[in-house]
């Protein structure tokens, strides 16, 4: 029987990943965030949700039938890069990584509802949903080149600049986290908020999206320079992703946070991540492993030549 390809699979998970954290965001800007008020059941009574629980528990609901379908796409998912011949060892790693990440997930899903929406849980909800997404096109990625050792496409200096650049965009999705903690869409009426002073910290997180776009734009003009154009149209996608999101977010604060842009700020921070990895992983490329070259055997052996006589 013929394997699937991992590639469209790898993809699939990637974007279930992402459409995770969206649904995620409606279930928290609707107000559902404990319209299922218990876990892992729905009510005390039902796996499912009820009539009685109206709409906010069917969005809480089909979040927690998202996160089931991206458990089964993430098994097929390391199925096939165990069964594939060869198999390859960092597939079938990163492929479990994502797996084994999605039940935590629903853990900590859980205790986010048994804690009545603690904003720093619901904070490390969204945090691993960003670390099931790097591992996720970390796994898209290693389906379109090789095993082999890698060979770097830029310096080491640029290489460095680049990990600063990877620091700063976690520091911005990491600083969003507490500004979203602190603001008023806490996903239930009456849900604790973090306590912070949103204006500050918006202002801190503002400031470090400055630096972020400035080190992107760095990065992409360093890499022009020294043409590296792998690189450099990973890291112009990235700018542009980058100042699209900055544009939504200062929309959504001087406009009071409507819930649209909100929902599709949190889609920027997916992608803004997405896009931050996909530069990471473009600095260097990995060679397919030549295979061992087999000697010929030779059809018969030679028959060797009679001795003379004495």
């Amino acid at each position: 029987m013929k394997l699937p390809a991992l590639r469209p699979m790898a993809l699939a998970s990637l974007i279930a990943n992402i459409a995770l954290v969206v649904t995620g965001a409606a279930v928290r800007l609707t107000d559902s965030g404990l319209g299922c008020p218990t876990w892992p059941r729905c009510t005390d009574g039902s796996y499912t949700t009820t009539s009685a629980m109206g709409v906010h528990g069917v969005i809480e609901f089909t979040n927690r039938l998202l996160g089931i379908a991206l458990f089964v796409v993430a098994l097929a998912c390391f199925v096939v890069a165990w069964l594939q011949k060869p198999r390859r060892r960092r597939q079938v790693r990163l492929s479990l990584l994502v797996l084994l990440g999605i039940p935590g997930q629903g853990v900590v899903g859980g205790i986010t509802v048994l804690t009545d929406l603690n904003p720093w849980v619901v904070g490390l909800h969204f945090l691993l949903s960003m670390a099931l997404i790097a591992a996720a096109y970390a796994l898209w990625h290693s389906t379109a080149e090789g095993d082999g050792p890698p060979v770097h496409l830029v310096t080491t200096p640029l290489r460095h600049l680049t990990l600063l650049l990877t620091l700063a965009s976690a520091g911005v999705i990491v600083l969003g986290v507490v500004v979203t903690g602190s603001g008023p869409h806490s996903g239930d009426n009456g849900a604790k908020r973090n306590g912070l002073d949103p204006a500050a910290i918006a202002q801190a997180h503002a400031d470090l999206v400055f630096l972020l776009i400035g080190l992107t734009a760095a990065v992409w003009l360093a890499f022009r320079a020294v043409n590296a154009p792998v690189p450099a149209r990973a890291a112009l996608t990235l700018l542009v992703i980058e100042l699209s999101q900055g544009l939504i977010g200062f929309v959504q604060y001087f406009t009071h946070l409507p819930v649209a842009l909100v929902a599709a700020h949190m889609l920027g921070a997916s992608l803004v991540w997405t896009a931050t990895i996909a530069v990471l992983l473009a600095l260097r490329t990995r060679p397919a492993i030549p295979e061992a070259p087999t000697e010929a055997i030779p059809a018969s052996l030679p028959t060797p030549a009679p001795s003379p006589s004495r």
